[in-house]
């Protein structure tokens, strides 16, 4: 396959055509009598018409064939994905999953929508207000099939395999250590090459967006430039047999058929795109003098709620950086916290759990659920000698933080069977250090 080629930039005004159709974006306005080539203008909208102009999303698409050729959508098999968040018991206790199984293809050939699993969430889509976190697992590609998301945005994170994502506005390839972005009814399919596994953080009512840098100033973090949206692609191609639209809405799984692909969009234009952002360009900010910083200078996309500083859901990396800090204990603290705190771990080993915590495993630490380091990593951090040191090098964990108490699904708590039940045992070597005759040195 020829290299994919990309647009750069974070919400910019973007237009595109395929090559092989020279002048088919209209020239001056959106939606003429008729528009070039004998394509049809469709808008997709990501907002309200009426949104502050800053916030105001959506893209003109200029295609072979209207989306709404299609005959009904009707119900189709679930499988493990989820809205219900009343399935199972609440469950307070830190939890913590042994890297998720993938099916052989030798055994059940499952493509990226029947791999998707719900581990957990809260909120609800239709009120537009809330999130989810998938796993997804899977061996084979989609084949005459796409999918459509009518409830929020998937922000996906590879961890094993890479994805070719075919999307109305073209082509993005996805491997471990980088991250897209599908928005809200974009209808896209997927191709893998093996053996692959990921996780999805879904947002229900908000889109993901870059968060504000305050003192930092200009520049740090996720870089606008550094994100990468797909030139126009289309196919020309009929399926007699039929093409077949998976539409999630409301928690629910449809299904529609229609006699061609859907993917026969020749232009487009407009700041509501599909998105990718390689993980390696994140401009780390870390303390350079005392104590360990809070994770949320990490953080790479937040979706924002309705109360100032508070998000539905931020991604936050951990990247490889250096750590210098003096006279300070340089792991994460011990903490509680009125956030939700899901992360998992694309390569390498986590730096407070070297052991135990695997790439393509996840835990949960819900809201004030306590957590931070276990014993061990305690006892060398305690005694280590504090010299400038490389963290992390090999390594990539993150975090889908939220402000929502999430509940887990019995897909995550029993079905799956990968829950540790051990996990709590982590923090039981944990001995007292107090000494009541302690003594400030002298100065």
């Amino acid at each position: 396959m020829a290299e994919l080629k990309y647009l750069t930039g974070f919400g910019n005004e973007f237009a595109t055509e395929d090559p092989r159709c020279p002048g088919a974006l209209p020239e001056g306005q959106n939606n003429p009598q008729v528009c070039p080539y004998g394509l049809y203008a469709e808008q997709l909208s990501g907002s309200a018409f009426t949104c502050p102009r800053p916030a105001n999303k959506r893209s003109w698409l200029y295609r072979i064939l209207p989306s709404v050729r299609h005959k009904p959508f009707a119900p189709v098999e679930q499988g493990a994905l989820t809205h219900n968040w009343d399935e199972a018991e609440p469950e307070p206790n830190q939890l913590r999953w042994l890297p998720f199984t993938v099916p052989k293809a030798n055994e059940k050939k499952i493509d990226f929508v029947t791999g998707l699993h719900t581990l957990c969430g809260a909120g609800d889509a239709r009120s537009r207000n809330g999130l989810a976190i998938h796993v997804y697992t899977c061996n084979t590609s989609m084949i005459d099939r796409c999918f459509n998301n009518s409830d929020g945005d998937f922000l996906i994170v590879p961890q094993l395999g890479v994805l070719l994502i075919t999307t109305e506005f073209g082509k993005m390839m996805v491997e471990p250590n980088e991250t897209c972005v599908v928005q809200q009814g974009m209808r896209f399919s997927v191709e893998v090459f093996g053996e692959t596994r990921g996780y999805i953080l879904e947002v229900f009512g908000a889109h993901f967006e870059l968060p504000d840098l305050g003192p930092i100033g200009a520049n740090g973090l996720a870089n606008p430039r550094d994100f990468l949206v797909p030139t126009a692609w289309y196919e020309d191609r009929k399926v007699p047999s039929g093409y077949t639209v998976i539409n999630k809405y409301q928690g629910k799984m449809f299904a529609a058929q229609q006699d061609f692909s859907p993917f026969n969009v020749v232009a487009w234009h407009g700041n509501y795109t599909p998105y990718k952002y390689n993980l390696t360009n994140f401009m780390v900010i870390n303390c350079v003098e005392f104590d360990h910083a809070d994770p949320s200078i990490f953080t790479v996309l937040t979706a924002k709620s309705t109360r100032p500083g508070v998000a539905i859901a931020d991604f936050v990396i951990f990247p490889p950086r250096w750590g210098v800090a003096n006279n300070t204990f340089r792991p994460p603290y011990y903490h509680r916290n009125c956030m939700s705190e899901f992360m998992g771990l694309i390569k390498g080993h986590y730096e407070a759990k070297a052991e135990g915590f695997q790439p393509g495993g996840g835990s949960l630490h819900s809201i004030m659920t306590p957590h931070g380091p276990d014993a061990d990593c305690f006892e060398k951090a305690s005694q280590a000698d504090l010299k400038p040191e490389r963290v992390a090098d090999g390594t990539m964990a993150f975090m889908f933080e939220s402000s929502f108490s999430m509940a887990v699904t019995k897909w995550g708590l029993d079905t799956c069977e990968r829950l540790d039940k051990n996990y709590y045992k982590c923090w039981e070597p944990i001995k007292s250090h107090f000494n009541p005759n302690w003594k400030p040195s002298s100065k």
